[in-house]
């Protein structure tokens, strides 16, 4: 385990203590909290090397051995304050393991049934009616199903095709309650099974139409249709915090009945608090359900992770350690997520290593995983590196393995090669799945090739009656990315008139599109409009971008009014959005006081990016001037 601990954090000569404020190690037991208090541990840290072969790849030491120190294995939100070290420079934000390449993984997933591997959603969706979701901000996936949703996915891989009587009730009822078209079904003796009632909600969820999902299990609990399990509960609660948040899911926990109150239901409510980025409610829960003597699983452990790639890398090791500790196996998205951080910190050398380690684990990477290898191979400039990724995952033959054009048109295009970018759409075009259109429109967009762009999408609606937002949102990247102000705003309308849903993804796109023509003001009524009249919540990627663009004009007071509507949004304030705030005070040269006072509220601690800002707009700093004049 050892090797994916190099990540962000080289050792150097000192003590390296986890103590109170970081993940430990524990006993063998799991129901152990805390080590004996004689259990003061400290040896070097080759013997660790030596147990935990996959951290010692993540935390490759070219430095002299420290010390390990190990206190007690809790979770401490305030842990960064000492122990998480300057931090680099990078911004956080959501990579493409969080967002297209997510929505991939989703899918996978819910076809497999296999829900360890299921992640929480970042803040943006590129699935159909997000409109209402990144994997939350790039597409929510189904976090836990029922046991027959379950069953449901892996006896029948299509099932999603499959049409459902009752999916089209509740879809063809009111918006604000579906409850008198469910009591009309009943009515008229229709079917309602848990095999009925599991296909109605699988499509509900695969549109994000969670309000009509948890009516739907509201009214199945209320008028008792069918008797709960832990699961379907779980997914009640998951709809709650995806709709009414964190506070009402806890709230609804305590009237979940005493015996179907497992570790599910609370790693479901783990997971939602990844999704909004809530580090202090995800420690505290994780730390609970080990009160609880819940199991340490892989799933619990990857949602830290995923956490700590967003907020605080350094913390990535001490998940890693406590897993060694725990004998918790690395599962294969454990090793995405570890490959992305790696190749977010452009560390090449220490992704191979983690690819290396998790093939010699007997876990082979699928497609995903390897189009992420490749893409950070070619943001590193590794042209011939991600070239042979991109031909192992061609296979021997691309009609046969169709499956993998999806992924490998953008990267072809990202690596400039037009004609091969045109090779793959042909093996496509004579049968084109919707997904295959939309990784091509993607493709030419990158190459600045838009008439092709624009056939592929003309090809798209003369195949396809009824087109969702996610596919208008394809080629109104493409506009935005080329600030093509006036196709942008025709391709709305046109989208508007079909009845496609507009939503967060296509607010996004909207956003994107006025930033890029200069247009921020109109940019921010846009998004504020959309989100008023909707009563959805805008991507967290959509209000950065017009924060960025008020921060470089040195604007401070619209600054703090996007700020401050983030919060009002539900989300939790990271170092990103401090960094663009404090941009927006050096840029109009303007001290910000008490700016630390309010990162440390909202247990924020500066990376070396915002310590550096920071010294920039103390009002109190003191300089030879200043010395000289007092």
């Amino acid at each position: 385990m050892w090797a994916l601990r190099q990540a962000s954090n080289p050792v150097r000569n000192r003590v390296f203590s986890i103590g109170a404020s970081r993940v430990c190690c524990a006993k063998s037991e799991i129901a152990s909290t805390y080590l004996d208090d004689k259990a003061d541990i400290s040896e070097p840290s080759l013997l660790l090397f030596d147990r935990c072969f996959l951290l010692k790849k993540y935390y490759h030491a070219t430095h002299a051995f420290p010390k390990f120190s190990v206190w007690r294995h809790h979770f401490s939100s305030e842990a960064s304050a000492k122990s998480s070290g300057e931090e680099d420079g990078l911004e956080d934000g959501f990579s493409e393991l969080e967002t297209s390449a997510t929505a991939d993984v989703g899918r996978e997933i819910t076809d497999n049934g296999n829900e360890d591997e299921l992640i929480s959603e970042p803040e943006f969706s590129s699935d159909d009616e997000v409109e209402g979701g990144n994997l939350e901000s790039r597409s929510q996936n189904e976090l836990e199903l029922s046991d027959t949703e379950t069953v449901v996915s892996e006896k029948k891989p299509d099932s999603k095709r499959v049409p459902s009587e009752l999916f089209k009730a509740v879809m063809a009822a009111p918006g604000l309650s579906i409850h008198n078209a469910l009591d009309k079904w009943v009515e008229e003796g229709k079917e309602l099974s848990r095999a009925e009632i599991s296909l109605a909600m699988l499509n509900l969820r695969k549109r994000r139409m969670y309000g009509r999902a948890l009516q739907l299990y509201e009214w199945l609990e209320t008028n008792k249709q069918i008797d709960f399990v832990e699961r379907d509960y779980a997914s009640r609660l998951d709809l709650i915090a995806k709709i009414r948040g964190l506070q009402k899911a806890e709230q609804y926990i305590e009237k979940i009945p005493q015996s179907f109150r497992g570790e599910v239901i609370y790693r479901t409510l783990l997971a939602n608090c990844v999704a909004t980025s809530n580090v202090k409610k995800a420690e505290q829960l994780f730390n609970k359900m080990k009160d609880l003597e819940f199991p340490i699983t892989s799933f619990a452990c990857n949602q830290l992770l995923l956490l700590y790639k967003r907020i605080d890398k350094k913390k990535i090791a001490d998940v890693l350690l406590l897993m060694e500790k725990e004998n918790v196996k690395p599962s294969l998205f454990t090793y995405r997520i570890l490959i992305d951080t790696k190749g977010q910190s452009n560390d090449i050398t220490g992704m191979d290593q983690i690819v290396e380690t998790m093939k010699d684990e007997g876990i082979e990477p699928d497609i995903s995983t390897q189009a992420l290898i490749a893409k950070h191979y070619i943001s590193g400039g590794l042209k011939e590196k991600a070239e042979a990724v991109l031909k192992e995952m061609e296979g021997s033959n691309i009609r046969e393995n169709r499956g993998a054009c999806r992924a490998l048109l953008p990267l072809y295009a990202a690596l400039g090669k037009a004609d091969d970018v045109g090779r793959l759409w042909k093996v496509c075009e004579a049968n084109p799945r919707l997904d295959d259109c939309m990784a091509a429109i993607e493709a030419w967009g990158k190459l600045k090739k838009i008439e092709e762009a624009e056939a592929v999408f003309d090809r798209m609606v003369k195949t396809w009656k009824k087109l969702a937002s996610r596919h208008y949102s394809a080629l109104l990247k493409v506009y935005a990315n080329h600030k093509m102000l006036t196709k942008g705003k025709d391709l709305v309308k046109r989208m508007a008139d079909s009845g496609a849903r507009i939503g967060p993804l296509t607010w996004d796109a909207l956003v994107k599109l006025f930033v890029e023509a200069g247009e921020v003001e109109k940019a921010d009524s846009v998004l504020q409009k959309a989100a008023h009249q909707n009563q959805l919540r805008p991507m967290f990627c959509s209000f950065m971008a017009i924060m960025d663009q008020y921060a470089k004009r040195g604007d401070v007071h619209n600054s703090e009014k996007i700020f401050h509507r983030m919060r009002q949004a539900g989300y939790v304030a990271r170092a990103r959005q401090f960094q663009a705030l404090v941009q927006a005070y050096i840029n109009a040269k303007a001290p910000a006081y008490g700016m630390r006072e309010r990162m440390k509220a909202d247990n924020i601690f500066p990376n070396k990016t915002l310590a550096s800002q920071l010294v920039l707009v103390d009002a109190f700093r003191k300089t030879a001037v200043s010395d000289l004049l007092d």
